[in-house]
Parts: structure tokens; sequence; C-alpha cells
């Protein structure tokens, strides 16, 4: 671990030119290299829409004039409440080009908080997709300092909204006679370019900052070696979500690498998924576990392929050894692990399918698929222990996991948390190891690790080997109150369709893969398991549901 002094003087200064970095050249540059590749969109109002980065290039400039028209100025919250289309890339590209701060907004979460964070970023306009009008009906006359909505549809689809009190308008008359060339002005690279909120499950979200610098940054990471690996021959298909850590980066990546760019819109059904992978040759995904599982389970049910697809980069929860194998065996196509948190700008480590790993033998290779990767360059990654004291990367001592590098949060929105940010470093609440060659596994969350007796027990590797028996198909390990042992884990499984689990059956296979007292007390097979929108476990909600099973069943 080095570490490197900031308070030293440049003595001599280097001759270069002191140019920014801002967001609206990487659809600059793609339209200087690579015009003619294309943005292709399901839409809501029921086509796929299709055109290039020129045509791209050239609405963002007319929604450029129309937020100037709309008063919207540098620093000004801009928010979204929107799926993955081309009118949400104009917006991501618009609103950060004039200066001002894009400001996406999870429409998954309830109309309270949705309305909280609002407020708390005290958002001047707020975009909408027409799927999410409703949810408008609940809050959208309460809000504090929103001027007005746009909506996001054809004109002639534009419906009446008499029953709210805001000026409502829509976003293609806004655009309509507008310039297709606009002056964009040049401004520090440190402006704020992009507010997220955290997906936590406790409490309100908190929100990340991110600038210019940090995102266009973080784009040529992204489309690097080390993480995605993104060519003028990839087509690339973001299933995590626009409103969710600006869908890891796809779309500052995508054109600043010539990338074709499919957008999913609503679409995250496994029907959805598979039509828009074939029509369109995707080539690579993004997701998290639980929509490559879905994915899975329309293939499997209807007999279906996908023979362009090569890779899944998956992240935002563990990646269970069950699917790693189902995607390599089943589908010839790699899972590549990648981690990373809202608060990491997202992504900070991967593991690609390089000519060493794919030489490795089958059970060696889904050992590193099974882990986050190795950090990419620009990210400092190390644990310490609960003293603050760094641990070594020898592969089995285990300690939080902190980070720090450009892209990497320095504090939340408006908010104090000293402790998670000290002395230059990202606390991230992940348990962790680190080996010699640099992989990185999350042991578990510091909220989730079982403490059994005063020893530790890793929820998310009994959940990994729990997910390689045959009739599960999915499973989620809490610690809950046991009268002997303060804590002891509990197995919620649920089904593959057309499988019974049998309770016996899954102790036997967990058998000689697991220390005996890591041994679930008790399997619970249910028929779903509760996520949160961006399909991460809800593990306090079964904490709360389940505290007192073990107490119960022993009494």
């Amino acid at each position: 671990m080095f570490e490197v002094s900031t308070s030293a003087a440049v003595s001599l200064p280097g001759d270069v030119q002191d140019s920014q970095l801002l967001i609206i050249d990487l659809l600059r540059h793609a339209v200087r290299r690579h015009p003619q590749q294309e943005i292709v969109s399901r839409r809501l109002e029921g086509d796929i829409h299709r055109y290039s980065y020129q045509a791209c290039y050239e609405r963002t400039c007319q929604l450029a004039h129309a937020l100037k028209q709309l008063e919207i100025e540098p620093g000004d919250r801009v928010a979204t409440l929107a799926w993955n289309t081309y009118r949400h890339v104009e917006l991501y590209y618009a609103v950060s080009g004039i200066g001002a701060v894009i400001h996406t907004v999870n429409p998954r979460l309830i109309a309270e908080q949705i309305k909280w964070i609002l407020d708390d970023a005290e958002a001047s306009w707020l975009f909408v997709d027409s799927s999410f009008i409703p949810l408008l009906d609940e809050f959208a006359n309460e809000l504090k300092t929103v001027k007005g909505i746009v909506i996001l549809t054809d004109a002639e689809q534009q419906p009446m909204l008499d029953h709210i009190w805001l000026p409502v308008q829509n976003y293609e008359t806004l655009l309509s006679e507008q310039p297709r060339e606009f002056d964009w002005p040049i401004f520090s690279e440190q402006s704020a370019a992009l507010l997220c909120y955290t997906s936590g499950t406790t409490g309100n979200p908190k929100g990340v900052l991110t600038s210019h610098r940090s995102t266009v940054l973080h784009a040529q990471a992204t489309l690097s070696a080390e993480l995605l690996d993104l060519r003028t021959d990839t087509v690339l298909m973001p299933m995590v979500s626009m409103y969710h850590v600006g869908a890891w980066g796809a779309p500052y990546a995508a054109p600043l690498a010539g990338s074709k760019l499919v957008l999913p819109g609503a679409g995250m059904s496994g029907a959805d998924m598979h039509e828009l992978i074939t029509s369109e040759n995707v080539t690579v995904g993004l997701g998290v576990p639980t929509i490559w599982l879905t994915l899975h389970n329309y293939l499997h049910e209807h007999q279906l392929h996908i023979p362009s697809l090569e890779r899944v980069c998956v992240g935002g929860a563990a990646s269970p050894l069950g699917l790693v194998k189902t995607y390599d065996e089943l589908y010839d196509v790699y899972w590549q692990p990648i981690w990373g948190m809202t608060e990491t700008g997202p992504l900070a480590c991967s593991a690609p399918p390089t000519a060493a790993i794919m030489a490795l033998p089958a059970t060696e290779r889904y050992a590193i698929q099974t882990t986050a990767g190795r950090a990419c360059f620009g990210v400092d990654m190390a644990i310490f222990d609960a003293s603050g004291h760094p641990l070594p990367h020898d592969g089995v001592t285990s300690g939080e996991l902190k980070v720090r590098g450009p892209w990497i949060a320095s504090s939340y929105y408006r908010r104090d948390d000293p402790d998670i940010f000290a002395d230059g470093w990202l606390a991230t609440g992940d348990i962790a190891v680190i080996d010699t060659q640099g992989y990185m596994k999350v042991v578990d969350r510091k909220k989730d690790v079982i403490k059994s007796g005063g020893e530790w027990i890793s929820s998310l590797d009994i959940e990994n080997i729990a997910s390689q028996h045959p009739d599960v198909n999915e499973g989620c390990v809490i610690g809950v109150k046991h009268p002997k042992w303060d804590e002891r884990p509990l197995l919620l499984v649920v089904a593959n369709k057309g499988h019974h689990i049998d309770k016996q059956d899954i102790y036997k296979f967990l058998e000689g893969k697991i220390a005996k007292w890591w041994m679930p007390d008790d399997i619970i097979v249910v028929d779903s398991l509760p996520h949160t929108g961006t399909g991460k476990l809800i593990k306090n909600e079964l904490r709360k549901q389940y505290l007192n099973y073990l107490m119960e069943q022993s009494a």
C-alpha cells in the first residue's frame, strides 16, 4: 500500500494545455469517430427506436436550447424518473453539457421517498416517462422546489394532467424547431455533473455527487480492458437502470468506445431480454445477478439460446457459483464479475476473460469469477481491522474494505459522515479478503455477517454453495436470534420451476462444503424473496420477519 504526499508544492509545472474534461466531449468524440454507430431503444410507445450518434448529438443540442429556455442555470438539479431510452441519454448529455446537474431518481421507491429525494436535492425541473405518471399523483403537488414537469413521450400521446398544479410540458414539443447546433460552454471539470442516491435498504438514501472530471475518467477506465473492454464491434445492453448509478457508466463509456448501445426501456422480463439480444446481436450485457437469473429461467423454460451473447458483466451483489457455471455450461457465456457502489462512481474492479483466465481449468476459473476481480488503474484498495490498522493481502485475512481514487466519493451530498470518509478513504461496509494477485472477494456485508458463539459466519459463502443445488433457483442466508449462540444462520430457498425442494437433501448437499458449525439451523422453502428496485436482496426485511424464528422453535 503506497502513501502519496499531497502537501508538497509542484516545483516545476509541465508545459501542457489546461483543457477541461467535460462530459459533452464524450458524445462529441463519438460523432467525430463513430457518427453512424447506433443507439437502439425499446420505447414505451411500443416500438423500437434507432438512430445514430450523430442524430443523438443533434437532438442533444436541441434539448440544450430547450433547457436554457426553461431558465435552467448551471448547478441546477434536473431530475428524471425514466427508463433506459434514447431520451434519457439525451438528458444525460444536455443537462450536464450546459453546466446543470442530471439527478436520476429511482421510480421504484415509494412515493414518500421519491418526494424526500427531490426535496433534498432541491430539483428545479422533473422529466418523467409516461409510465410513471401515476406516481406523480402521490407527490407532485407537494414538491418544494420543482418548477415544472416534462413528460417524455410523443406529442400526440401527451396526457392531460390538469390535476397537477405545476406547469406540464411535452418533451418532443420542447425540442421541435430548436437549432441542431449548440455552443457548449467551457467550465471547470470539477463542476458537479451527476447526482445519484444510494439504494440502501435502511433509512433515507444518501446522495452521491460526481464531477465532470470523475465521470470522464471513469468512462475511460470503464471501456478499458481492465473493466468492460468495450470496442467498436461491441453491442452493449445495460440491464442496470439509468436511474441507478448512471447505468454503471454505460451511456458515457459506449459513445467513447464507439460501441452500439441497446437500451431495453421498461422491458425487464426474460422474454424482453431474449428478444433484444437476438434481434440486435447483443454481445455484452450489464446487470445484477437476479436479472440474469430471470433470463436463464426464461431460456430454460422455452429451450432457447443466445448465441450472440459473449459476456454478462455482473455486479450489485455477489456472483452465485451456480449461475456462473450455468452461463458457462449452457450458454457458453462468460460471467464477468464487477464490483462497485454508488459511492465508487461506480465501477472499481473486475475479472475480464483474459487469455490466462480462460486457459485455467473450469474450477479455478470459476473461483476467480466468484470474486469481485481486481482493482483497475486509478483505484487503490485495502482492508482494515476494527481499529483501522491495515491487514495483509493474503487471501485469508478479512477486514473492512476501503477504497480511494479519482472517481470515489469524498463525502455524501449535504451530509457529514466522517467515519465513512476518514483519512482519504471510503469505508465500504463490505468485509473482504484480497489475495496476493490482487483479487478481492467480498465475504459479507458488515451488517449481514453472522456472529455465532463469538465466531463469524459468512452468509454469502453459504448462499453461493446452496445456489449450485439443481432444485434451488435462489437462496438467502440471514442471522437470527438463538438462545445459546446469540445468532445462527437460517437459509431461505426458492425452488426452480417444476422442482420440489427436500430440506434434508439440501443439508446433504452442503455437507463437506462448509464447516459443520456453519450449517444452517433450519431451511425454509419460500415462494419468493424480496428485492430492492436494483435487484439486491432486502435482508433486513427478512431478518425482521424471522428474527425470533429459532427462539420460537426452541420454545
